[in-house]
């Protein structure tokens, strides 16, 4: 019986690849992940937002990873994949450098994050899980944006 208590306390996350480390995202907020496409730039937007796409005619912000966690920006490659999630009731997309497998993590396995994760603030981050051999950082896609940022995106009407 505590198997099976155990094995239905699992998360099932997004595994993907930024600047040599990897992470998680929450399955459920993803609706989708596609290839990199064009993007449209958009004038005076934050240095994170890379512009906008149209996603089967909706027009979705899309946000650079590397640059919003300060990490830099990586050369895109036939790996570089679109993330769109779902962050705060706002839909965007975030570029990665890969997307690697869907997992299934066991809730014990996850530890809350250290103040900093290379280079990464903690503020974005809801664990760390420690998988026999491996790290996965899970962000708190809801905190990828500050209020004042999601209010920048609201009011320049992209997404939503």
């Amino acid at each position: 019986m505590a198997n099976n208590l155990s094995s239905a306390q699992e998360e099932q996350v997004v595994v993907f690849q930024l600047m040599e480390q990897v992470y998680g995202v929450d399955i459920n907020s993803v609706y989708e992940i596609i290839r990199m496409e064009s993007i449209t730039k958009i004038p005076r937007s934050p240095h994170f937002v890379e512009g906008v796409i149209n996603l089967r005619g909706r027009i979705i912000p899309v946000i650079d990873l590397g640059l919003r966690f300060g990490l830099g920006q990586n050369e895109r490659t036939q790996d570089s994949r679109i993330i769109i999630v779902e962050v705060s009731g706002q839909t965007i997309g975030m570029i990665v450098d890969s997307v690697q497998e869907v997992l299934r993590i066991p809730v014990n396995t996850i530890e809350p994050p250290p103040p900093v994760v290379n280079g990464v603030d903690a503020a974005y981050l809801r664990g760390i899980a420690i998988l026999e051999e491996r790290l996965i950082i899970l962000l708190d896609q809801n905190k990828i944006l500050l209020d004042e940022e999601k209010d920048q995106l609201m009011q320049a009407n992209f997404g939503a």
